[in-house]
């Protein structure tokens, strides 16, 4: 039993899940404390989301206990988020229910009842609602919002949710669980539909929060520099490492090569105990009934499986001529968004080019170009007349959800040929890329996320492709999988053009890159992203020592920031205060026409002094607070 004595806003006990026969964990128990950031790690299938889905209530274990702090707030990010479809992107984050919006929502309330019925409760009510707010520290939610959205690409936020796409959907949900910042974040591939900057973002932000995280990710250095601890579901059992992946890994091999060596060590003693069980008679001692029991402990532990199936990638390739692709003076553009202006490039045999750019750069259309699902508007796109695509698309393939998984590779091939030149049937074929026989004859509806994208790359490399086009291959895929598919790409020897956002997959297949820096621009960078990164800070950092040793000093504009909550405020009570003020004021002049009285006089000038300074201020101050309004709409 795990020692939870310092663990503080999450325990897990005993917790076991099961669908049917299959057992996806039994019996785990671990805890999380306050600022922990965690990975959960496993291969496909093995119930990585279904665990965090219990964790937030929305499924329930078979048994088990789970305890929150109960001063703690839980948010939780699901891979399929859910809408209304008729809301605006702004309408759906203000819907959210949090202390800090309902408190700004119920300022704006009092604020709008105040232009009709400015009375002493209402101004005790707006009061109220600024302390709230002050507590809260809730008066720069707006401008968090806003700021949020931007980074995660969300600008155009009057657009309804109807029309945005299942990326776009998804960073909605990820900017909503930010915007609510609860204390523990429970999250499902959180980089998913980021591109590689909105990545590098969200990575600094859970690194400063002081929240407790977990979650599910497929990207290696997103891992490392978010998360101090691992857990691995393995075998139906939890095992927790206190370090990065490298750390991870190795410590894995360990265990996996004593249990190995535990597991040979009890076969070998139970052939033994078999031969003793077989010779015992019916009528035993106490000394032998003790003997029979440790014999089926031991037989437990002799029958666990230590040869932990693999995906195996050994795919023939077919053969490529000597003239591969050739782009000439190609231009596309949607209306007045252009994303290629007069491109030219010569593909040459064994290409391995990584692609990047902002979402909304271009990225895709490129690659439906070059594969002939897309028209240019003008110039030239060659394709050589072996080039065999393999194109795996950032959506996936369209897999029939009422058809079992043999029957998608049967449709396309009952028999595959190897790299070795041997031919396997489907089945075998199947079981390198880890759908064991039983599994086989299972509806693909019934697969997990993951296991949908092995099957459609599968489908993809069982045609034999000379030139592969990966679009976000690594959504979905658990580490272990990519790990091997990174080995068989390493080896390919075709030409490769990747998309996506995962850097360490990125660094280690491609040596140059494509960048769709927007408006038509594509950057033909030599060196992976890691080199692409350096070369940026490099040249930012020589623009600033030129800026220095020129002197230049020239102001930067800032963006006008809308009003905040407070200065709202603010200006609907100089609204009220300036009248008033003038009005004593003019007051006082007549006073001082008609009174003779020396002390008085003195009174009256000073109380002059006193209200047409502070007359000064609030009108100036009203005027930097109007003209920001009208700025700002």
């Amino acid at each position: 039993m795990p020692n939870f004595a310092s663990v503080n806003i999450l325990v897990v006990e005993h917790l076991s899940k099961s669908f049917g026969e299959r057992i996806l964990f039994e019996d785990i128990s671990f805890g999380l404390s306050h600022g922990s950031k965690v990975a959960l790690v496993a291969r496909n299938g093995a119930g990585k989301s279904t665990l965090l889905s219990i964790l937030a209530g929305e499924d329930t274990a078979d048994s088990g206990k789970i305890s929150f702090n109960k001063s703690s707030t839980v948010g939780y990010l699901k891979q399929e988020p859910e809408f209304y479809e008729h809301d605006t992107i702004i309408d759906h984050i203000f819907k959210m229910q949090t202390p800090a919006m309902l408190a700004v929502k119920e300022y704006e309330r009092l604020l709008s009842s105040a232009e009709h019925q400015n009375n002493e409760e209402t101004q005790a009510a707006l009061q109220q609602a600024m302390v709230n707010i002050e507590e809260l520290k809730a008066w720069d939610l707006d401008a968090r919002v806003r700021t949020i959205l931007g980074k995660l690409g969300l600008h155009h936020i009057q657009n309804k949710i109807a029309t945005l796409s299942g990326g776009q959907r998804r960073r909605i949900a990820l900017a909503q669980l930010l915007i609510e910042s609860p204390d523990v974040l429970l999250m499902d591939e959180p980089t998913n539909h980021l591109d590689v900057e909105m990545v590098e973002w969200l990575e600094g932000y859970l690194s400063a929060q002081q929240k407790t995280v977990l979650l599910i990710t497929h990207d290696r250095y997103f891992l490392d520099r978010v998360c101090d601890e691992i857990i691995e579901l393995d075998n139906n059992q939890l095992y927790h490492y206190r370090g990065n992946y490298e750390y991870f890994l190795e410590k894995k091999a360990e265990r996996e090569f004593n249990l190995a060596r535990e597991t040979d060590k009890a076969k070998n003693l139970l052939r033994t105990e078999l031969e003793w069980m077989r010779k015992q008679p019916k009528a035993r001692t106490t000394k032998s009934k003790a003997r029979i029991d440790a014999y089926y402990d031991l037989k437990e532990k002799a029958s666990i499986k230590t040869d932990e199936q693999k995906l195996q990638l050994d795919m023939k390739m077919s053969r490529i001529g000597g003239k591969v692709l050739e782009l000439k003076k190609v231009y596309k553009s949607f209306g007045e968004k252009i994303i290629l202006n007069g491109f030219d490039y010569t593909f040459k045999k064994g290409e391995r080019i990584g692609i990047i750019g902002s979402n909304g750069a271009g990225k895709s259309t490129f690659l439906n170009m070059i594969t002939g699902k897309e028209l240019a508007d003008s110039g030239k796109v060659n394709v050589g007349e072996t080039i065999v695509y393999g194109y795996y698309t950032q959506q996936g393939l369209k897999l029939n959800e009422d058809k079992r998984v043999i029957e998608v590779v049967k449709e396309i091939a009952d028999v595959v040929e190897l790299n070795d030149k041997s031919k396997i049937r489907a089945e075998q074929f199947l079981e390198l890329f880890m759908f064991p026989p039983q599994m086989q004859y299972t509806y693909v509806s019934s697969l997990s996320g993951g296991e949908k994208r092995r099957l459609m790359l599968l489908t993809v490399l069982i045609k034999n492709p000379n030139f592969l086009i990966l679009d976000e291959p690594t959504n979905d895929l658990d580490l272990l999988t990519l790990q091997t598919l990174e080995d068989y790409l390493q080896f390919f020897p075709g030409c490769l053009i990747i998309v996506s956002h995962d850097r360490y997959f990125m660094d280690k297949l491609v040596d140059h890159l494509l960048v769709f820096e927007g408006n038509g621009h594509v950057r033909d960078f030599p060196g992976n992203y890691s080199d692409y990164r350096n070369a940026l800070d490099r040249e930012e950092k020589e623009e600033k020592q030129i800026e220095k040793e020129n002197k230049i000093t020239l102001p930067k504009e800032r963006p006008v920031q809308k009003l905040t909550f407070k200065e709202k405020f603010e200006l609907e009570q100089l609204d009220k205060r300036i009248p008033e003020l003038e009005n004593e004021k003019k007051l006082l002049e007549e006073k001082l026409t008609v009174t003779s009285v020396h002390n008085e006089l003195i009174q009256l000038s000073e109380r002059l002094g006193q209200i047409s300074t502070e007359l000064d201020e609030k009108s100036l101050r009203w005027l930097e607070l109007q003209d920001k309004a009208e700025r700002t709409g």
